[in-house]
This record gives structure tokens, C-alpha cells and sequence, in this order.
């Protein structure tokens, strides 16, 4: 994956959420150089917003590491992605993992994150790993662009969702589970044009470090993953043509990254033997970008 030039051909896509399969070139969620040694077997894995992008990504990689993978996805926008990880992830598995599982949620709403973590439950008996993944964002030029109902949407996608999945998935997770939280190294280095969206990803870095002190003390660790920016269905649902056409240009390596280059510090963070001392932490797979926390 080498650095410079234009990775992407100019696109936009008019609305939220994204659409993998609409986007030139799709993103990599895989790679013959991932190598999976078992890592996460026998292990039941959630991740919300698992259709597309780093979500789609993790969701492949926690299969071919042995893992039970259910994830959420948008209902009516993000059907086809979830169809098309669904039959990945049935290639990828492993012969004693169960069947994946999608399960389309809103996940802004308390009784939707309940309703999607008793469904895991019941297929599978438990949760051993939860990622807190979805997300949208929209640009703006000033905070005046901000009306009350757009931050609600935005922290209620973003923040709200992790409080409401984990307090519910907590009553199925025992001493040696992960949670891991996707946040962004806009919540170090800051976006003008992202604000309601750092804002979010700033709050999850927060709630990542007061969780994992909270439940130390039960044997679950928490971790977050602070990506930087990486070729997902977010970028042609939020930005200009030009924008994408762009992007990932300004960090070190001069490129965007994919996200099969951001899932394996989820997997590294899920595995106990890789990861066991390791917790309120956040990983920072971000193409260069400094960030010194």
C-alpha cells in the first residue's frame, strides 16, 4: 500500500449510512498477508456498525481467528452490506464457531441496544467481546450550523450507544471479556469542519478510561482503537468530491489507510494472551499522525 498519488476517484453519496458496495474502489477488509493462528476461538464477538467498513473488517478478522460474530447494521440503507458480510463471514468461520448473525438496530435508543444484546444472548449464550463501532458524522463551517436536533442525532449514534450496549451486554459478560471502543484521532488533534463528531469521539476516549476503571475489579478490560482516516463508507457519505478525491493525503504516510490495516488492533486487543495487561488504553492506527496520548 504505498504512499502519494490519488487513491480514490471523486464520488459522493447524497446520505447517512454509506454504502460499501457503492464506492470505487471498495474498501480492503481482508488481505492474504492476515495470517489467523486462533486467537479469539470459542469466543462470542458483538460489533455494532459490522456491515461496512472498520466494522466489516473486524468482523472478518474475529471469524477467522475462531470468533461467533453477530453485528448491527442500519435497517433499509445498509441491507445489501449486511448481506454481503453476512455471506463473508460464513466463508471465514471457523467449524466450531456458530453461524454470524445481523441484527438491524437504532442503536441511539436504550430499548434497541437492550433488544439486540437479548438477541445475541439467546443465540449464543453469552458475549465474551463487545465493539462499540457505529457512527456517523457531517460536516459543518461553524458551530452555529449545529441545531439541537442534529447534536442529538450525532451523540446519540456515537456516545449514547456505547452507555445503552454496554450496560446491557455487562449482565452477560464474565471475568476475562473486552470491550473496545472506536473513537478518532480527531479526539486528540480536533476537526473544525467535524465538530459534533469529535466531540463524540473525544467523550468515547473518556468513557473508554472511566469504564475500564470501573470494571478492572471484574476481570473485563476496556480498550479503545483511535483510527485515523481510513477508506470507509463515512468518507463519500460526508464529504465533497474533491474532499474524497483527497482524502488521507495530509498525514505522514500521504495516504488514506483501509481497514484491514485498523482490525487487527481490535483483534490484538480481544485476544487475552496478546493483550491480558492492557486496559483503558486506545491504539492509534493513524498513518503517522502523532498524538502523544
Amino acid at each position: 500500500m504505498a504512499s502519494g498519488g490519488d487513491q480514490f476517484p471523486p464520488q459522493r453519496q447524497e446520505r447517512q449510512p454509506g454504502k460499501e458496495h457503492a464506492m470505487d474502489p471498495t474498501p480492503q477488509f481482508s488481505s492474504p498477508d492476515y495470517k489467523p493462528s486462533d486467537k479469539l476461538r470459542g469466543r462470542v464477538a458483538l460489533v455494532t456498525g459490522g456491515d461496512s467498513g472498520i466494522g466489516r473488517a473486524v468482523c472478518h478478522c474475529f471469524a477467522r481467528e475462531g470468533a461467533t460474530v453477530a453485528f448491527t447494521y442500519v435497517k433499509g440503507q445498509e441491507d445489501k452490506d449486511a448481506q454481503d458480510t453476512i455471506q463473508m463471514l460464513r466463508q471465514a468461520k471457523t467449524p466450531d464457531a456458530k453461524d454470524p448473525m445481523a441484527v438491524a438496530a437504532d442503536l441511539g435508543f436504550d430499548e434497541n441496544c437492550r433488544r439486540v444484546v437479548n438477541e445475541v444472548v439467546n443465540a449464543y449464550g453469552r458475549i465474551d467481546i463487545l465493539v462499540n463501532n457505529a457512527a456517523e458524522q457531517y460536516e459543518c463551517s461553524t458551530v452555529e450550523e449545529i441545531d439541537e436536533a442534529r447534536l442529538e442525532r450525532v451523540f446519540r449514534t456515537n456516545i449514547f450507544s456505547h452507555f445503552f450496549v454496554v450496560r446491557h451486554a455487562l449482565k452477560h459478560m464474565k471475568e476475562g471479556g473486552s470491550i473496545i471502543n472506536t473513537t478518532s484521532v480527531n479526539a486528540y488533534k480536533g476537526n473544525a469542519k467535524l465538530l459534533d463528531y469529535t466531540s463524540t469521539k473525544g467523550a468515547i476516549v473518556a468513557f473508554t478510561r472511566g469504564l475500564a476503571l470501573q470494571l478492572v475489579s471484574r476481570g473485563i478490560r476496556v480498550n479503545g482503537v483511535a483510527p485515523g482516516p481510513i477508506w470507509t463508507p463515512l468518507i463519500p457519505a460526508s464529504f465533497t468530491e474533491e474532499e474524497t478525491k483527497n482524502f488521507g493525503k495530509q498525514v505522514p504516510m500521504e495516504r488514506a489507510g483501509q481497514p484491514i490495516e485498523v482490525a487487527p488492533s481490535f483483534v490484538f486487543l480481544a485476544c487475552n494472551h496478546c493483550s491480558s495487561y492492557i486496559t483503558g488504553q486506545v491504539l492509534h492506527p493513524n498513518g503517522g499522525t502523532i498524538v502523544n496520548a
